[in-house]
């Protein structure tokens, strides 16, 4: 990586892990403060739904604002709305405020994840995007990591503290972004495949992103309340969420190597059954269990690696042209399930109690488990056609950082095997070459 290029994208991704490490204690915070302050399972469901409304939200519409007033301006307002709807938190408690307060946040935060990950799209040419790719996601996963961990000290400071230091992290991470050249790249704006269509041509991808979505925003809001009422102190509750995102980190690549060597329908339904295997070993261990940390850390390896896992078998399926508007519109698919899961499994856990999210975790995974199985007789999983690239839920312009060129030249390969012409209404498809299509018979139906 040249000394411009490093130039160009260190101050968005030093920006990112800033603001990020506040963001990461804030969402469990919110979760502990309120089952300490006695609300409902349901209360805080709905407040950790909203933020993942607001996610969705800004995702479909924040793109505009970035293309009227430019990344560097749009960043400094995003990271200002974080920053004030944290230190209001603090100021003002109450299940209305927050669930407004918590809305806006998400709708300010995928603004930054739109501004970083677009500007580091365009920085560099798409032969530096694997590598580009691999930064944003240390600095997201790290700073995730780091910002839970410190969760307990930061509470001993104060009741205000933490929420003062999530405002300071937020307004702090405007400084890299402020010096880095004024030129602004264009935002391009690429409508994502509706539902209709991914179904079609993806049901299995479809599954695993609405399942990871609904798997991942419980982890983030709803794990710490279970944790919690089981009897772990705040600090604890950072080291075992810590825990799980070091696993989701660490054993994303592993696992998304293995999807490369092996079918891919295969690898997601050998993760479901590893989830359903350690959910049900969370609900047996005696309280106190030292093993808790250990299989939360593979829990976070598991559930994290469905969504990259199921969007790389749809990329397997998809034509070239077609590879920007599949992942975005799986990427939305995914936030629905992330909006929706808070809301679901928090009546769960209000009627059965704590242990109610890993039953829940349970069922959804041998749901997902069952499906996987059905969709691999009614269709096998075709071969990989690029090696795997780890992947988080990112903003609609951060989708092509997961398109590389080895992505794009696979499909373009494997069109000239299959027919997939038909796949995608009015997205254009190379004809396959005649002895490759008589051996492979078009098939109705993706997988």
């Amino acid at each position: 990586m040249s000394r411009q290029l490093l130039a160009l994208v260190l101050g968005p991704l030093l920006g990112l892990f800033v603001v990020c490490i506040g963001n990461a204690f804030i969402s469990s915070l919110t979760t502990l403060r309120l089952d300490a302050a006695g609300e409902s399972a349901t209360v805080i469901g709905w407040i950790s739904s909203s933020y993942f409304i607001g996610l969705t939200l800004g995702a479909i519409f924040n793109d505009r604002l970035i293309v009227r007033i430019g990344h560097i301006r749009a960043y400094s307002s995003f990271a200002s709305l974080i920053a004030v709807t944290v230190l209001l938190q603090g100021l003002i408690f109450g299940a209305g405020p927050w669930f407004v307060l918590r809305l806006i946040n998400g709708w300010a935060s995928v603004g930054v994840f739109l501004v970083v990950e677009s500007w580091l799209l365009l920085a560099g040419d798409p032969k530096m995007r694997g590598r580009l790719l691999a930064f944003y996601m240390i600095s997201l996963y790290g700073s995730g990591m780091l910002g839970q961990v410190q969760l307990g000290a930061l509470t001993q400071l104060g009741d205000m503290a933490p929420f003062m230091v999530a405002g300071l992290l937020a307004s702090l991470s405007v400084m890299p972004m402020v010096i880095i050249p004024r030129i602004s790249p264009l935002v391009e704006r690429v409508e994502p495949l509706m539902p209709q269509h991914l179904i079609r041509m993806t049901p299995t991808g479809v599954m695993g992103c609405f399942g990871s979505g609904v798997a991942i925003a419980a982890v983030y809001t709803l794990l710490p309340l279970y944790l919690q009422r089981i009897g772990l102190d705040v600090a604890e509750v950072g080291k075992m969420m810590g825990a799980v995102i070091l696993g989701a980190m660490v054993l994303q690549y592993p696992v998304g190597r293995w999807s490369d060597l092996r079918d891919r329908q295969v690898v997601l339904i050998a993760l479901a059954v590893f989830c359903t295997v350690l959910s049900l070993l969370i609900l047996l261990l005696p309280a106190g269990s030292p093993l808790l940390i250990v299989l939360l850390f593979l829990l976070g390896g598991g559930v994290f690696a469905i969504y990259p896992v199921a969007v790389s078998h749809a990329a397997d399926r998809a034509p070239a042209d077609a590879l920007v508007r599949m992942i975005q519109g799986l990427l939305l698919i995914n936030s629905l399930g992330s909006a929706l899961s808070p809301l679901a499994i928090s009546q769960v856990m209000a009627k059965y109690g704590a242990a109610g999210l890993f039953w829940c975790f349970a069922v959804l995974n041998v749901s997902l488990m069952a499906f996987f199985m059905w969709r691999r007789r009614e269709r096998p999983a075709p071969s990989p056609v690029a090696p795997f690239a780890a992947a988080a839920q990112m903003s609609p312009a951060g989708v092509e950082l997961r398109v590389t060129e080895d992505l794009v030249q696979g499909a373009l390969d494997h069109e000239m095997t299959e027919d997939l012409t038909n796949v995608v209404p009015g997205m254009d498809a190379a004809e396959p070459v005649l002895s490759a299509a008589q051996d492979t018979p078009p098939v109705p139906g993706g997988g």
